[in-house]
C-alpha cells in the first residue's frame, strides 16, 4: 500500500473504462461480506474528490481506514474494533492500482481551464440515479423497493465528500482572509445542499436521454453548482499552499519572577543573567 497520494498525470487524456468501476464495484462487494459498512464506489468518488481538493496530500494510510474501517491487522495504527479487511495482498495491491488510476484522471480532470460542465475534460463524478434504474423495472420488481428510501441523484457522492471533510476538519478550517473564508464556506455549502434529498417534482433523466423523470431541474442545478465548488476548492487550496502551524512561544519570566528552572533564585541572576 503506497504511503503517498498518487500523483498527478498530466498525459492522462483516455477515460478510464466502465469495466474499471465494475471491478471496484466487485472489490467493494467483497470487502463488504466482512465489513457491512463498507461503502459504495459512489461514495468512495466523494471521499477521493475531498482527499484531492484537501490542503495537504494524504497517505493512503492513514485514509483508507477511515474510508473502508480497516482493521488493525490490515492497517497499522487504525481502531482495532474495526472488521475491513482485503481477502489478499493481491486483492489490496489491485484496489489501490484502480484507486490511483481514478485518482490521477481526476485530478487532471480538476487541473484542466473548463468553460463548461460539458467540457470533454471537466471532471464528471461516477455517480448513479438509482432512482431511475428503478423506475425502469417491472413493476413486480419495483414493488421491492416501495419501502426503501432511495438516495437522490448525487446524493451519495457528496455525502462521501463530506464525510471526508468531517474526517480531517483540521484541514479545511477557514483561511484568515475574509474572502478566502467566504469561497470555502460557499463552495462546501455547494456540495452540502446535495446531501440532502430532491423533494422536487421530478422532471429530467440526468444519465440517460430517454430515461424516465427521476430529478428536478433544480437539483440538476445544484449538481452543476457543486461540481464547479470543487473546482473552487481544489484552486483555493492550491493558492495558498499548505497549513502552517502557529508557534506560540511562551513570555519570558521577569526579571524579578522566580527563574523557571526551579533553581529558587531570581530570573536576573540565574538564567536570565548576562
Amino acid at each position: 500500500m503506497p504511503d503517498q497520494a498518487p500523483a498527478t498525470d498530466p498525459n492522462a487524456a483516455d477515460f478510464l473504462p466502465p469495466e474499471v468501476f465494475d471491478e471496484l464495484d466487485a472489490i467493494l462487494d467483497d470487502l463488504r461480506t466482512r465489513y457491512d459498512e463498507t461503502p459504495q464506489w459512489e461514495f468512495c468518488e466523494g471521499f477521493m474528490a475531498a482527499l484531492i481538493c484537501s490542503r495537504r496530500p494524504m497517505p493512503a494510510g492513514e485514509y483508507l481506514p477511515v474510508l473502508l474501517g480497516l482493521s488493525d491487522a490490515e492497517s497499522p495504527g487504525s481502531d482495532d474494533e474495526l472488521e475491513g479487511s482485503f481477502a489478499s495482498d493481491a486483492q489490496r495491491e489491485r484496489f489501490m492500482t484502480l484507486w490511483n488510476a481514478r485518482w490521477a484522471e481526476v485530478s487532471t480532470a480538476l487541473d484542466a481551464e473548463c468553460k463548461t460542465l460539458e467540457d470533454e475534460d471537466c471532471y464528471h463524478p461516477e455517480v448513479m440515479d438509482v432512482r431511475a434504474a428503478v423506475a425502469e423495472l417491472p413493476p413486480e420488481e419495483q414493488a421491492n423497493f416501495k419501502t426503501e428510501e432511495l438516495p437522490a441523484f448525487a446524493q451519495v457522492w457528496a455525502l462521501g465528500f463530506m464525510f471526508a471533510v468531517e474526517s480531517w476538519p483540521e484541514d479545511w478550517v477557514a483561511p484568515r482572509d475574509k474572502d478566502a473564508a467566504k469561497w470555502l464556506d460557499d463552495a462546501l455549502q455547494a456540495v452540502v445542499a446535495i446531501t440532502e434529498d430532491d423533494n422536487g417534482t421530478p422532471e429530467v433523466s440526468p444519465l440517460m436521454e430517454d430515461g424516465p423523470p427521476s430529478t428536478s431541474v433544480a437539483r440538476l442545478n445544484a449538481f452543476g453548482d457543486a461540481i464547479w465548488a470543487v473546482y473552487d476548492l481544489r484552486e483555493l487550496w492550491r493558492t495558498l499552499g499548505p497549513r502552517v502551524d502557529t508557534v506560540r512561544k511562551e513570555p519570558a519570566p521577569g526579571r524579578n519572577d522566580e527563574c523557571p528552572c526551579g533553581s529558587g533564585k531570581k530570573y536576573k541572576k540565574c538564567h536570565g543573567a548576562g
